[in-house]
C-alpha cells in the first residue's frame, strides 16, 4: 500500500478544500496502518513550513465510542497554521463543511513522554482555556469509517483559544455554552469530556507513550468536544464560554470559495 499516495490524497483535500471519496471505498488499511497516513499528511504539512503545536484527542465521549464501535480515544495534530486568533475572523471559504466543537484546551509546561496519572498530568500542566475546535472531514458528505476518519488527522481543521487560567483542576463538571450571535446552540459540561478533562491528558500521555513520542513543554491539548458539534456558516458571531475559566470567541467569513 501506497502509504504516501494516500496521504497525499487527503492533503490536497485538505489544501484545496475539495470533498474526496472515502479512502476505505478503494483501499483496506487498519486502524495503525491510518495513524501512518496521518503521519505522512503531517509531514507535508511541515515540509510546506506548518510547525507542529500540539495534539488533539477525539472520540472523548462514551456515546460517540459506541456510536463509532471503538473502545479507544483517536488523536490527530495541531499545527500553528491552524491556529486562528482569538475574536478574529475566520475564512469558511478555506473549509469543505465546517463544523464546530467547544472545548478546553491544555497547555504543558513539561515534556510528557511516559504514561502519566491525573496527579502527574496535573503538575505537568501550565494552563487551561476555553476553546473551539473547528472540524471539516475532507470526505464526501461527511461520512467515513473510523479507519477514514484517523487518516484525515481526525478532521481537525482550527482551532480558537481564549485567554488561560492557571485551574487545570476542579473542571469535572464545568457548564459549557456554545452562542451564535448570543443564541445558545449548544449547552453541556466537561463532565462529557471522559468524564474530568484532565483524563484527557492522561489518556494523551499512554497514546503517546504507545506511538514512541514526546510531546515537549508549551504544547498545547486539545482535550475533546463537551458538546454535539455545529454546523457553521458566513457571518456568525461564534462564542463558546466555560464556567469557572472563560470564553474564546471568533466571527465567521466567506472570502476563498
Amino acid at each position: 500500500m501506497n502509504f504516501a499516495l494516500l496521504a497525499e490524497r487527503v492533503d490536497e483535500a485538505a489544501r484545496h478544500a475539495t470533498a474526496i471519496e472515502q479512502l476505505t471505498l478503494t483501499e483496506s488499511f487498519s486502524v495503525d496502518e491510518a495513524y501512518r497516513i496521518q503521519r505522512a499528511s503531517i509531514e507535508r504539512r511541515s515540509a510546506r513550513g506548518e510547525r507542529v503545536i500540539g495534539i488533539k484527542l477525539g472520540f472523548t465521549s462514551r456515546a460517540k465510542m459506541v456510536q463509532m464501535g471503538v473502545d479507544s480515544l483517536i488523536w490527530g495534530w495541531l499545527t500553528d497554521a491552524m491556529l486562528e486568533e482569538d475574536g478574529a475572523p475566520v475564512d469558511l471559504g478555506r473549509l469543505i463543511h465546517p463544523r464546530v466543537e467547544p472545548e478546553v484546551c491544555f497547555l504543558t509546561g513539561r515534556d510528557i513522554s511516559v504514561p502519566l496519572t491525573a496527579l502527574e498530568a496535573a503538575r505537568h500542566l501550565d494552563g487551561v482555556a476555553p476553546a473551539m475546535e473547528i472540524i471539516d472531514s475532507r470526505y464526501r458528505n461527511f461520512r467515513f469509517t473510523l479507519e477514514d476518519v484517523v487518516a484525515d488527522n481526525c478532521s481537525s481543521a482550527g482551532l480558537v483559544v481564549g485567554p488561560w487560567s492557571c485551574r487545570v483542576t476542579g473542571l469535572r463538571n464545568a457548564g459549557v455554552a456554545l452562542r451564535f450571535d448570543g443564541r445558545e446552540v449548544q449547552t453541556g459540561s466537561t463532565g462529557a469530556i471522559l468524564g474530568d478533562p484532565l483524563r484527557s491528558v492522561v489518556q494523551a500521555s499512554r497514546l503517546l507513550h504507545r506511538a514512541g513520542l514526546t510531546l515537549p513543554a508549551g504544547s498545547l491539548i486539545m482535550a475533546g468536544a463537551a458538546t454535539a458539534a455545529q454546523p457553521l456558516r458566513a457571518g456568525l458571531h461564534v462564542q463558546c464560554m466555560v464556567s469557572g475559566i472563560g470564553q474564546a470567541e471568533f466571527t465567521t467569513t466567506l472570502i476563498n470559495r
